[in-house]
């Protein structure tokens, strides 16, 4: 069989093309292809959402498959077994209430789920923006290759439309961080701005970040590390749990959002 070099090259480039366009007018938009943000990503696609990631690195899974210190094992409590145990990761019981899993199954395994339930991720991709239209809410992404912006090139960027934004850039919060930065927003956090995370403490860290885990701007959702970050909460550390709950309670309230935009 004779391979075309020519073939190969446009039928990458087609296909791109078709799906990044398709991208450009979604339900909701999610920064960051981390636990958090794929697991958002997998419960709304799940339910028909027309959903898309764009994340800024070369690989999906954030700070997941580096397990702890860059050992491969991650711990998730028994609320967050029950997602890995939908996402079909092997546990193991370590005692009561502590399971381990192997940190890059469980990364691959949830954006395999994602992709599968109709979610499309694009890597290297980065947000440099946000669309505020009508009211003040957030309606898009402002988009450019991550190169453009590690070369510190001047290229302009592209826009892509979504009723729902959800902010899952982990510490950085970026969306959050456009939002006051640059526009002058007030985030219905105290004082209306980024609060910064504290230093790591796990049993409060995850008992606080599904809470966090909501609309912060109008149509601007929190979820992951980026929802303890905004509001203030401490940092959780190699335990994933309330990463997992907080992507699931990120997609309940997108759907609820949706759900109202709907109402005539």
């Amino acid at each position: 069989m004779q391979l075309d070099d020519v073939t190969i090259s446009r039928a990458i480039a087609g296909n791109f093309a078709t799906e990044f366009q398709r991208a450009m007018d979604v339900e909701v938009a999610i920064g960051g292809a981390g636990p958090a943000g794929m697991t958002a990503a997998y419960y709304l696609a799940k339910q028909g959402v027309n959903t898309v990631i764009f994340e800024r690195s070369l690989r999906p899974g954030g700070g997941m498959p580096g397990g702890g210190m860059m050992f491969n094992t991650i711990v998730v409590q028994e609320e967050g077994k029950e997602i890995l145990d939908e996402f079909e990761v092997r546990t193991t019981e370590y005692e009561k209430n502590y399971y381990t899993a192997d940190s890059v199954e469980a990364s691959v395994a949830i954006c395999l789920k994602a992709i599968q339930a109709g979610t499309k991720i694009f890597n290297l991709v980065s947000i440099e923006d946000v669309m505020i239209r009508e009211n003040n809410r957030i309606t898009g992404l402002v988009l450019n290759w991550s190169a453009v912006t590690l070369a510190g090139l001047h290229v302009d960027p592209l826009s892509i439309r979504s009723k729902v934004v959800i902010d899952a850039t982990g510490h950085a919060s970026e969306v959050c961080h456009i939002v006051v930065d640059k526009l002058g927003g007030k985030l219905r956090t105290e004082g209306g701005g980024v609060m910064g995370e504290k230093s790591m403490w796990a049993e409060v860290a995850e008992s606080l970040i599904v809470e966090n885990t909501r609309e912060v701007y109008p149509g601007l959702i929190v979820a992951g590390m980026a929802a303890n970050a905004v509001c203030g909460a401490p940092r959780m550390g190699p335990i994933f749990g309330g990463m997992l709950l907080s992507g699931k309670r990120a997609a309940e309230v997108a759907i609820g959002i949706l759900q109202q935009l709907r109402v005539p």
